[in-house]
């Protein structure tokens, strides 16, 4: 699917790369496609020496987390009137650096916030981020803090 491809986390960076996906979108006339992904499950640190697999993540729907984010996506696009004609809205597991590269690979553009909700705030530029611009194999955008 050709178009833009945001990734989205639930930080204020992410909802500020969505908002300026959204309106390219709309302003270019092409389909917007919205993901978030989820982590895989923690190893315990075990893993090294006596190969015990993951640990199961049973707090994660991945359903709630799709109908939570479309419901968002719609929100804003109603509250913005600039929405694109084609929105959809995937929820993935995995490493979410590597997730929205192999995802980029059918777009026309990926779009980030400069930095997600993990623990080093302070960054200019977090590690989904930087990776994403290092190796996708589209052009990126990184959205900058207000």
């Amino acid at each position: 699917m050709s178009g833009i491809l945001v990734g989205v986390d639930g930080s204020d960076h992410s909802h500020r790369a969505l908002s300026w996906a959204m309106h390219e979108a709309a302003y270019h006339h092409v389909p917007l496609r919205v993901i978030t992904v989820h982590p895989s499950s923690a190893r315990p640190s075990t893993q090294v020496y006596w190969n015990v697999p993951d640990l199961p993540d049973r707090s994660f729907d991945p359903e709630h987390v799709r109908l939570a984010l479309q419901d968002f996506v719609e929100n804003l696009a109603k509250d913005s009137g600039d929405a694109p004609a084609e929105i959809t809205v995937s929820v993935i597991r995995g490493d979410p650096a590597e997730e929205l590269i192999k995802a980029a690979r059918d777009a026309d553009l990926l779009v980030v916030g400069s930095r997600g909700s993990g623990v080093f705030a302070k960054l200019l530029i977090g590690s989904v981020s930087s990776k994403v611009t290092h190796h996708a194999a589209v052009p990126v955008v990184v959205v900058p803090a207000a």
